[in-house]
């Protein structure tokens, strides 16, 4: 599907060159070539008129001064400086034009008619007068010589299998009298044929192919020799074989021309000699004759040399045609016509070795021409026009055109084609985006014919369809109709013709105008011609052009592009400048292309493909070189890109990696699209596809999803690529067209979840209109079907631009579903809910729950309706539909559910069920009572809450099942709220709930359960059990306790207090209840309550206590809190010192790992994690086992190894941070003791024991001021940085990644506990200081 298309041409014309030119070869410098005539050799370069430098070989007596001598062959041999020539004197001459010397290397007595040399110039062949062939090396020495004329067909003869004779083998289509046709003989070479051999090396110089003419037929046949001049093999006997021979450089094919009896065809040989294929040319036969056949570098064109025969009283007119194939067809993609002017024949032509896609051409009036092509896609640009997706494919005279938007035909086929007078050079879409199909047709004659859609109803002849219509099929497509035909005669002289390609770059403007490139009157200037059409009357034939403006460009215009949005047409020189054309301004306007910077853009390298574009919101270039490198501005941003387009705000390219991405422009920064194109997407990421390999971008269907894809064979393909399947299915969802975003949803794959999370309340509130698009009942319950919960807007389909249409939640109380499914429910009832009715049963099964029982009820409402209406389904078939849903056991408990039997009868017939299974139990349960009936049901279906509440309506004497049910299921809550709270009933669930409380040892609750249903003996022992010693003295009340009862009450909770270290409140029991004043005190006094201890000495008068319990428990109190706070300061201090150490140790780690690994080394890339540096974590591999062992083991011992995480044993992995967590408790407890100690000196101070008070006082300062010292030092600022600082970021390097790695290992292990690293506090707000000791 794709064009040559001139990029630039170039040439000169030398007047001072003495002789006539008949053949050239290309220097090593480029524009620099060597032209042989018979007077001598000269050197022409591009830019200068004159011959630079010349030798005469007249001058040496190598060629005859009457003008009659000839040259066979040239090359130009880059490592000698030389130019090797080979005369028809049989001469073989070295030039060198530096010097001006002439080295006669070789000569040969019977004359030479070629030289070809081998591609890697290290063997070179000669054909002679006497027809042999000479191989030579380089330097001339001579390796072998055969006659051109063999016998025997070659060492690759074809060996017979014995399958018989020819006349008994299958003939194909020719049938059976092909085995008796006798063979007809070879003709002869035609007459206009030179006798000459032709030869040609394979692309690799292999082998060499020679075509001579046969002496004993007078026809041509083609031998192919290898390095050793070893016949490999003949050719077929071929009829009317002409003179042209080139070896494909891929090396599968051996191209030649053969006059047939009615045509005149290129045809193909096989490396065996056998035809394999070919091509007719556009000529009748004896109308031209093919000079030469040559391939480029890279086998894609193959360049056709062809003269007419001579015609009497005139010049033959020369032709340069050039073909490609694709997909098995032969395209005849440039037609060069060189005119009949003697001065403008063609003499030569070659293609160049480094450019493949470089023609050079010679004529005879020493006219040198170059040309440099590339390829490219003619395919319309418009977004809203009817014909948006034309792509147009130049064939010789005609023009294939396939309309992508209404069907993808494969090629050599198309839609239509359009016929033409001449051969097309170039094909033009009109720039204007509602008539996007327009086309201007450039033809070799230079006229322009513009062909428009809808400008007359009556078919233009010269247009017929192609792949679609014929066959009794009507085609659907309209077809473009010819509207006039204008003549160019800017850049061309009518008297002589200098170059047949003056003219490129053809661009149809919006407004009707023409931009064309032409040459300047210096090889390297362009001119800009804008041309403008002319008011034609009615009956002309041919329009003509005004000449709008010529502006000239001092450079060789390369590129040019046009937006159509912009109004601006860039161009892109030689030197790789932008330039921007204003075409709508008055006065032409043409200014460098900048930047928002205000910088000229200027591309790094010269790009074959251009197009203008917007990124976010700045109008910019993009330029694609021959070489996969893509340029924004003057940016790279990727160089690994085969193909690109853009559409709309997307771009879209393909990579040398096979894939295919897509970016939206619009709020992307250049950066973001360079980070995006170097960087792999993820995996399922909308961005990127998979395509086949050496797939390109052909054109991509305006509103519509489709990306046409060309693979290298030629064949298309088709893809949807996700972004831009998206971005449609968005805009069809903003102008609510449902029908269609569903429809390609479906067909594509997409969840439609999308339908609802792109705009939810939109859809909610446009629900009918959802359901009026769709208008299938099938397709409303496919989306029912693929519903979830998650908002596929974040998940699956983000936005690429970033932004998004998906609102917050508008009922918050609802789930998705759920909301979805009422919604549409009531709005599909509202429409016709007889035609809905599948559609409202998926609405209730999808729901969550499902709502099983009302579509149940919906079936069972249809078996009531009679009326007959052709839209109603029945209740059979909506029973069916609903067992597809749901299973049908389940379905069978929700119909036995209904209690309705009738509808379980229903279900169990449409199952799979035996009717042995469930008739005798539904006849056993219709005899029962309506309420154990339903008793029998629910409880069958395990819902319980219901089971109780039919059964309780069945009596009394039903109660002993109904509580046993409710044991069994727990189900005493619901039990409860079934009978009055006076009933015995009650009484018995209460008593019931609260044994089951028990055992779970629930006692206070159980308790709770018993004293409200009046069973206050239990909830005296429930009470009891809890601790609850005021509730329990309230239930032994109710139950009227004596004073005995009552004593013996209160010694045994008092005992159970004293277990809980209640102290306290076992004091109150025992001075209150069991009035023992005595034993309350002393209870008090083992507590610690020493001022509730002295009120009540007070109270009773008992001062004698004072010294026989109450000093000495304050000074043992004192004596006891000087030791703990003694062992907590020496455990303090033992910690901290071996947290110090540590420390040191650790630091000393990381610095010799640091000089270990100097951030310089270039090694440091390739540490490897198995090295011999000794780290914490080898230290500590024994106990990694240990702790994978313990994962594996009960939960109580798991629970034991969490305590025992970190150890303080000395050498453990963690010690540094068990440490941390020793001291953190020393810290605690000390502060924890502070409030007591302070009540302690209180009293001290009271009985005048201050020397004890003054040294508890002093120990217990010491130790606050050491710790409140000691905690910045221990917990340090940079503590909890140093164990959670991130190793990844933006700054972060391989090298730092793997340093900090290593420091981990080595210094800091992982902290699973971080509040560890937090410091303790120490309050300052317990003033528990006496100033009485403070001085």
């Amino acid at each position: 599907m794709r064009n040559l298309q001139l990029l630039r041409t170039g040439g000169l014309r030398s007047t001072a060159a003495p002789g006539t030119p008949q053949c050239f070869c290309l220097s090593a410098d480029p524009g620099t070539v060597f032209v042989g005539s018979q007077q001598g050799v000269v050197e022409l370069a591009a830019g200068r008129d004159s011959v630079t430098r010349e030798v005469s070989l007249t001058a040496g007596g190598f060629m005859p001064e009457d003008g009659s001598g000839c040259i066979v062959g040239m090359e130009y041999l880059p490592e000698q400086e030389c130019v090797c020539v080979a005369t028809a004197a049989g001469d073989i001459l070295l030039c060198n034009l530096g010097t001006k010397e002439v080295e006669c290397v070789g000569s040969v007595d019977s004359g030479l008619s070629t030289m070809s040399w081998s591609p890697d110039q290290e063997l070179v062949l000669l054909a002679t007068g006497q027809q042999t062939l000479i191989m030579m090396i380089r330097d001339f020495e001579p390796i072998t010589e055969k006659q051109i004329h063999q016998d025997e067909f070659g060492e690759g003869k074809f060996v017979a299998l014995g399958w018989g004779k020819k006349e008994t083998q299958f003939h194909g289509s020719e049938g059976k009298e092909a085995a008796h046709r006798k063979q007809t003989e070879v003709s002869c070479a035609s007459a206009w044929d030179d006798g000459r051999p032709r030869m040609t090396w394979r692309g690799d110089g292999q082998f060499v192919a020679v075509s001579a003419v046969c002496p004993e037929t007078g026809a041509r046949k083609v031998r192919v020799w290898n390095r050793e001049l070893v016949l490999q093999s003949t050719s077929e006997p071929i009829s009317g074989l002409e003179q042209a021979l080139s070896w494909k450089p891929s090396g599968n094919l051996i191209a030649s021309t053969q006059e047939k009896p009615n045509r005149h065809d290129v045809v193909f040989l096989e490396k065996n000699g056998l035809l394999h294929g070919g091509f007719s040319l556009p000529f009748q036969k004896g109308q031209v004759k093919v000079s030469e056949l040559l391939w480029n570098a890279d086998s894609t064109i193959l360049a056709v040399w062809l003269e007419d025969l001579k015609v009497e009283d005139s010049n033959p007119n020369s032709y340069v045609q050039l073909w490609t194939t694709g997909n098995y067809h032969w395209y005849l993609k440039q037609s060069l016509n060189f005119g009949s002017l003697e001065k403008n024949h063609v003499v030569s032509l070659l293609w160049d070795q480094e450019n493949p896609y470089r023609l050079h051409v010679l004529c005879q009036g020493w006219l040198y021409l170059s040309y440099d092509w590339h390829w490219t896609t003619d395919h319309g640009m418009g977004e809203n026009s009817q014909h948006v997706a034309n792509v147009a494919v130049i064939d010789g005279d005609k023009v294939l055109v396939t309309a992508f938007q209404h069907a993808v035909v494969p090629p050599p086929m198309c839609t239509y084609e359009v016929q033409l007078q001449q051969a097309v050079n170039q094909i033009a879409f009109h720039t204007d985006l509602k008539h996007s199909g327009d086309m201007a047709i450039l033809d070799a004659d230079n006229r322009i014919s513009v062909y428009r859609y809808g400008q007359s109803t009556v078919p233009d002849p010269s247009v017929r369809f192609g792949a679609v219509g014929g066959n009794g099929f009507k085609a659907s497509v309209e077809t473009p109709c010819l509207d006039k035909t204008y003549r160019i005669d800017v850049g061309s002289n009518s008297a002589e013709v200098m170059n047949p390609l003056g003219l490129r770059f053809l661009t149809w403007l919006p407004d009707d105008s023409f931009l064309v490139v032409g040459q300047g009157q210096h090889a390297a200037q362009s001119v800009l011609h804008h041309l403008t059409a002319v008011p034609h009357t009615t009956g002309d034939e041919e329009g003509s052009l005004n000449l709008r403006s010529s502006v000239p460009i001092d450079g060789e215009v390369i590129s040019v592009c046009c937006s159509p949005v912009t109004k601006t047409v860039a161009l892109q020189l030689a030197n790789r400048q932008i330039l921007k054309y204003l075409w709508e301004s008055s006065t032409p306007v043409l200014e460098h292309w900048k930047t928002s910077c205000g910088s000229a853009v200027q591309f790094p390298y010269s790009c074959v493909e251009t197009s203008i574009t917007k990124i976010s919101g700045e109008e910019v270039v993009l330029g694609l070189t021959d070489r996969c490198r893509f340029f924004v501005n003057d940016a790279e941003v990727a160089s690994n890109i085969t193909s690109f387009t853009t559409y709309n705000e997307f771009l879209v390219v393909t990579t040398s990696s096979h894939t295919c991405q897509c970016f939206c422009l619009k709020n992307m920064s250049v950066k973001a699209l360079q980070a995006g194109l170097s960087s792999a997407a993820a995996p399922n990421s909308e961005t990127l596809r998979m395509v086949e390999r050496g797939s390109r971008i052909v054109t991509i269907v305006p509103q519509d999803t489709k990306v046409v894809l060309q693979m290298p064979r030629g064949n298309l393909e088709t893809v949807h690529h996700r972004a831009l399947v998206l971005t449609q299915i968005r805009k069809w969802l903003d102008r609510l067209m449902f029908r269609e975003a569903f429809q390609c949803m479906q067909k594509l794959r997409i969840n439609l979840n999308l339908l609802y999370d792109h705009n939810p309340k939109v859809f909610l509130e446009n629900a009918e209109t959802f359901i009026r698009q769709i208008d299938s009942v099938n397709c409303i319950n496919l989306f029912f079907t693929e519903l979830k919960e998650e908002d596929f807007t974040k998940s699956m389909y983000p936005a690429l631009n970033g932004s998004s249409n998906a609102q917050l939640h508008c009922h918050p109380h609802q789930t998705k579903i759920n909301l979805i499914c009422d919604v549409m429910r009531v709005a599909m009832e509202h429409i016709d809910p007889q035609k809905y009715c599948l559609s409202i049963l998926t609405s209730h099964i999808k729901k969550s729950p499902p709502e099983l029982e009302a579509a149940l009820q919906r079936v069972h409402d249809l078996r009531g309706i009679t009326t007959p209406d052709v839209k109603a389904v029945s209740a059979e078939k909506a029973l069916k539909y609903l067992l597809f849903l749901v299973d049908v056991n389940e379905l069978y408990e929700y119909a036995l559910g209904t209690y309705d039997f009738d509808l379980v009868i229903m279900v169990a017939e449409k199952s799979q069920k035996d009717p042995k299974e469930y008739l005798p139990f539904l006849n056993t349960l219709q005899k029962m009572e309506t309420n154990y009936q339903r008793y029998t049901i629910d409880r069958h279906l395990k819902r319980y809450t219901k089971a109780l509440g039919h059964l309780s309506k069945c009596g009394p004497e039903h109660f002993a099942e109904f509580l046993n049910l409710v044991k069994d299921q727990s189900q005493y809550c619901e039990a409860l709220k079934l009978y009055p709270s006076g009933s015995q009933e009650y009484t018995d669930i209460s008593n019931a709930y609260g044994e089951y409380l028990i055992q779970k040892q629930l006692y206070e609750q159980a308790a709770l359960i018993f004293a409200r249903a009046g069973i206050f003996a239990k909830a005296l022992d429930a009470f009891h059990n809890s601790g609850s010693w005021q509730q329990a003295l309230c239930m032994a009340s109710r139950l009227g306790y004596t004073e005995e009862q009552m004593s013996s009450l209160v010694c045994s909770m008092t005992g159970k207090l004293i277990e809980q270290r209640k102290h306290a409140e076992a004091a109150i029991l025992m001075e209150q209840y069991a009035q023992n004043y005595e034993e309350a005190i002393l209870l008090l006094l083992e507590g610690a309550a020493w001022e509730d201890a002295l009120r009540l000495i007070h109270k009773y008068n008992r001062l004698d206590i004072l010294e026989t319990n109450f000093k000495p428990a304050i000074l043992e109190a004192q004596k006891s809190q000087l030791v703990f706070l003694d062992s907590q300061k020496t455990a303090f201090l033992h910690h901290k010192s071996r947290l110090l150490v540590i420390r040191e140790l650790k630091q000393k780690a990381s610095e010799s790992l640091q000089d270990y690994e100097m951030p310089t080394c270039p090694e440091l890339d390739l540490f490897s994690e198995t090295s011999s540096v000794v780290t914490a974590s080898d230290m500590s591999s024994k106990y990694s086992h240990s702790n994978s062992r313990i994962s594996a083991r009960s939960s109580k011992n798991r629970r034991k190894a969490e305590r025992k995480r970190y150890s303080l044993k000395e050498g453990s992995p963690f010690e540094d941070v068990a440490l941390l967590e020793a001291l953190g408790k020393n810290v605690r407890a000390v502060e924890t003791v502070k409030g007591d100690i302070h009540t302690l000196l209180k009293q001290l101070v009271l009985f005048g024991y201050d020397e004890q008070a003054e040294a508890l006082h002093q120990v217990l300062e010491e130790v606050l001021q050491l710790m409140e010292i000691s905690i910045p030092e221990i917990w340090t600022a940079d503590l909890q940085q140093s164990y959670t600082n991130p190793v990844l970021g933006p700054n972060s390097t391989a090298n730092s990644i793997m340093a900090a790695c290593q420091q981990r290992r080595m210094v800091t292990p992982a902290i699973q506990d971080p509040e560890l690293l937090i410091p303790p506090k120490i309050s300052k707000n317990l003033q528990w200081k006496l100033h009485l000791l403070s001085n």
